[in-house]
Formats: C-alpha cells, sequence, structure tokens
C-alpha cells in the first residue's frame, strides 16, 4: 500500500507540473503576442509621427507611452514569474508547482488584458494611421521627382561642357543641392513628411532651373556677342553725332541768347568722356565673355546700356532744341495759341454743368491766363529768352492738364 500511494502522489506531481508547464507555454504565447503586436504598433505610431504633427498625433503619442509603462509592467512580472520556477527539476514539489501555475497564469492574464487595451488602442489609431499614410504616400514620388531633376540638371551641364563651356556658376548651383539631397535621402521620419515634400519640391525647382539655364546657355553666349557687337556700333555712332554737336551749340550761341544754351555747353566733352568709358566698359565685358563670367558679362552690358542711353538723350538735345527754338523764334504766337487752347479746353470742362465755377478749379485755370500772357510780353525785349518761354508753356499746360485730371475725377471719369 505504501508503494501504491507513493506512485499515486507521484502522478499527481507530474499532473501538476504539466499544469505548470502549460501555464508557462501559455504565458509565454501571451507574451510574444503582445510583443508582436507592440511592435507592430511602435511601427504605425513611427508613421503617424512622421507625417502628422497634430494635438490629435500628440495625443495618440502620450498614450502609446503609457500604454508602453503598462507592457514593460506586465511583461516584468512576466519574466519574474518564469525566472522563479525551474519546472524541469526532478525534484520539483506539488506546492511549488502549484505556485508556478497560479503566478504564470496570473501573468498570462495580465497580459492578455494589456493585449486588448493595445487592440482597443490600435483600432482608435486607425483615422490617424490612414492620414499618416496617405501623406507619406507623397513622399516617394516626390523624392523620385528631385532625383530625376538632379540627374537631368547634371546632364545637362555635361554636354554644354562637351560644348566648350564651363558653366562654372551653375555647377556650383548644383554642387549645393548637395546637403539637401542628403537631408531628402534621410526621409519622413527623420524630418517629417512636410518638410521632406518640400525640400524635393526646392530641389525638383532649382535643379529644373539649373537644366533649363544650362540649355540655354549656348543660345546666351550668342546672345551676349550680338549685344556687344551693338553696343560697339553704337558708341561708335554715337561718338560720331558728338562730333557733330559743337556746330549745333556755335549755331545756338549765334542766334540765341545765353540763357538758350548754356546748359548744353559741355555736352560734347561730356558725351566723348562717357563714350570713351562705355568703350572701357565694353573691353572689360568682352574679357569677361572670353572667361564665361556671365553674370559681370550682363552687368557691364546693363551699365553700357545705361550710359550710352543718357549720353544719346544729352546728344540729341542740343539738335532738338535748336529745332525747337527755331520754330518758337519764327512763330512764338503757335506755341501760345496751343497753350491757350488747352486752358479753353479746361475752362470748359470746369464749366460744364454749372454757372459759376469751383474756385479750385477757376483760380488755377485764371492763373494760367495769366501766365501765357506774361510769357507772351516777355519775348518782347531785344534778346529774348526763347528757352524760358517754352519751358514756361509747358509748365502751365502741365498745371492746365493736373486741373483737367481733378476734375474727371471728381466726375468720375477716371
Amino acid at each position: 500500500m505504501a508503494t501504491a500511494s507513493r506512485r499515486w502522489f507521484g502522478g499527481r506531481d507530474e499532473s501538476r507540473r504539466a499544469d505548470a508547464q502549460a501555464a508557462k507555454d501559455a504565458a509565454a504565447a501571451a507574451f510574444y503576442e503582445l510583443d508582436t503586436a507592440q511592435r507592430d504598433l511602435r511601427i504605425s505610431m513611427e508613421t503617424i509621427a512622421a507625417a502628422d504633427g497634430s494635438p490629435a498625433a500628440r495625443q495618440a503619442a502620450e498614450g502609446f507611452v503609457a500604454l508602453g509603462q503598462r507592457i514593460d509592467q506586465v511583461s516584468h512580472v512576466y519574466i519574474e514569474a518564469v525566472d522563479a520556477y525551474d519546472l524541469d527539476r526532478a525534484e520539483l514539489e506539488a506546492s511549488v508547482a502549484t505556485r508556478a501555475r497560479e503566478q504564470l497564469t496570473g501573468a498570462r492574464d495580465e497580459l492578455v488584458r494589456v493585449k486588448a487595451e493595445l487592440d482597443r488602442f490600435a483600432a482608435g489609431l486607425q483615422p490617424l494611421l490612414d492620414k499618416a499614410e496617405t501623406q507619406l504616400a507623397r513622399v516617394a514620388p516626390a523624392r523620385e521627382r528631385a532625383r530625376a531633376a538632379l540627374i537631368g540638371a547634371s546632364d545637362a551641364l555635361d554636354a554644354v561642357r562637351a560644348k566648350g563651356m564651363r558653366a562654372d556658376e551653375l555647377a556650383a548651383r548644383l554642387a549645393a543641392l548637395g546637403p539637401e539631397l542628403t537631408k531628402l535621402n534621410q526621409g519622413a521620419a527623420r524630418h517629417g513628411v512636410q518638410e521632406t515634400v518640400q525640400r524635393a519640391d526646392r530641389i525638383l525647382r532649382d535643379a529644373e532651373a539649373i537644366r533649363a539655364e544650362a540649355e540655354r546657355l549656348p543660345e546666351r553666349a550668342a546672345e551676349i556677342d550680338r549685344r556687344l557687337v551693338s553696343l560697339r556700333t553704337r558708341a561708335q555712332a554715337l561718338r560720331n553725332r558728338a562730333d557733330r554737336v559743337d556746330p549745333v551749340l556755335s549755331e545756338l550761341r549765334r542766334r540765341f541768347s545765353a540763357a538758350c544754351w548754356q546748359d548744353l555747353q559741355h555736352v560734347p566733352e561730356e558725351a566723348v568722356r562717357e563714350v570713351t568709358e562705355a568703350e572701357q566698359r565694353l573691353a572689360e565685358a568682352g574679357r569677361a565673355r572670353d572667361e564665361q563670367r556671365w553674370a559681370d558679362v550682363g552687368a557691364l552690358i546693363e551699365a553700357v546700356r545705361g550710359s550710352l542711353d543718357a549720353t544719346d538723350e544729352a546728344v540729341s538735345a542740343a539738335q532738338d532744341r535748336l529745332t525747337r527754338l527755331e520754330a518758337v523764334a519764327r512763330d512764338p504766337q503757335a506755341e501760345v495759341d496751343r497753350t491757350r487752347f488747352a486752358v479753353r479746353d479746361a475752362q470748359r470742362l470746369a464749366m460744364a454743368g454749372r454757372s459759376v465755377p469751383d474756385p479750385r478749379h477757376a483760380g488755377p485755370l485764371d492763373e494760367a491766363v495769366a501766365r501765357v500772357s506774361r510769357a507772351r510780353e516777355g519775348l518782347e525785349g531785344r534778346h529774348p529768352d526763347y528757352w524760358a518761354f517754352l519751358q514756361e508753356m509747358e509748365s502751365v499746360r502741365a498745371a492746365v492738364n493736373a486741373v483737367v485730371t481733378a476734375i474727371r475725377a471728381e466726375l468720375g471719369h477716371g
């Protein structure tokens, strides 16, 4: 009976060991499922964090941290229970096996409960995750477009270099995009979706601009050559015209008072000086062209063009002055009539629909009439200042025009 009793108890011990082992296996499975679910959820959270900076996303991140702490707690309980019992020990007592089963079963139950919490949390994240994945879907195409644009720009630079053009400025701009490409390759997980897409768009725009400028470079060089030739021709023509200003000034001095020409007496020497400086700038522009310093060439060309425009105007002024003075000397009344016509037209407009003119309009117009009379009387002397007369007539017409503009604005005619 004693032997039978020991076998019976021995069988019961093995059963308890088996129950404890089964509880251990169940807890291990629950632990594995929880760990797998947590890793999957972490990937989802990283996706949301990369694409969404909204308060809802930040709240979700805080919730995930809190849930992670809960997972750590129950995982620690499970690991302690596993480490506390050696279920393979031959002399495992029934009471120990029972405690092991109870603790492991309790640990499994906690793991399962936390897994359920995690599943509910993940389900609640789905709208944020869907939105984030939609945002992330923009990243790859934008990145590929940017990379393709960089390749296109590099190919365009190689093509123009093969034609003997250095394109150093464009090459430097392309090289400057290198750090941006590095950040682009680091991806949205590090820099966020919006910043990554915006960076890709900037790279795309800059690279396409470089490519377009590289492709236009041969045409731009040819256009610069044409402009240089044109400006050199224009400078020479102005030099020739400047040489003809002295005879015009002599005519002005001979026929008109000093007040009519003294402001023009320095035009010939100033014109020659300006043309000489322009020719020097053109020579510098030619050297910059040979060295393919396109920005410098462009700046010099614009400076020369502006200088020649001013010189052309100054050289033309002498002949224009002589022409106008000759006309007014022949018939000063024509200029008077032209101005008086403008005054009368303004007076009719001021009286339209009124029996008495507005003093704001009548005053300037009456003064205009008086100014015309005084200017005409000023020509009665022995050496009339025709140039002052012409300037006064222009000033009167400008004042009259200001009154007309004001009246029309008040009438709503614009």
